[in-house]
């Protein structure tokens, strides 16, 4: 059964930084990325990395300010956010497959200014 579990969101000050964990079990996945939705918003691409770890594509927001990586030993992706914005601020969703048709449950990132 294919289960993506994340974690590593929490609360942080403007400027600082988190490094969301996805792992997954059951299969590896081509390609793994994140979303976000924040309240009102539609939720909307982050990031995302094939299993080669190459070719990664990132939302215009968050160029320059968050990377993706992944442990395919550890079935596991990574987003590491730095300089974070209020704006930030929302859940953030592992998704995996080649549509992005599994999901993770979400994990909450509060950015105070």
């Amino acid at each position: 059964q294919v289960q993506l579990v994340e974690s590593g969101g929490g609360l942080v000050q403007a400027g600082g930084s988190l490094r969301l964990s996805c792992a997954a079990s059951g299969r590896t996945f081509y390609r793994m990325g994140w979303f976000r939705q924040a309240p009102g918003k539609e939720r909307e691409f982050v990031a995302s990395i094939p299993v080669s770890g190459g070719r990664t594509a990132y939302a215009d927001t968050v160029k320059g300010r968050f990377t993706i990586s992944r442990d395919n030993a550890k079935n596991t992706v990574y987003l590491q956010m730095n300089s974070l914005k209020p704006d930030d601020t929302a859940v953030y969703y592992c998704a995996a497959g080649t549509i992005f048709n599994y999901w993770g449950q979400g994990t909450q990132v509060t950015v105070s200014s």
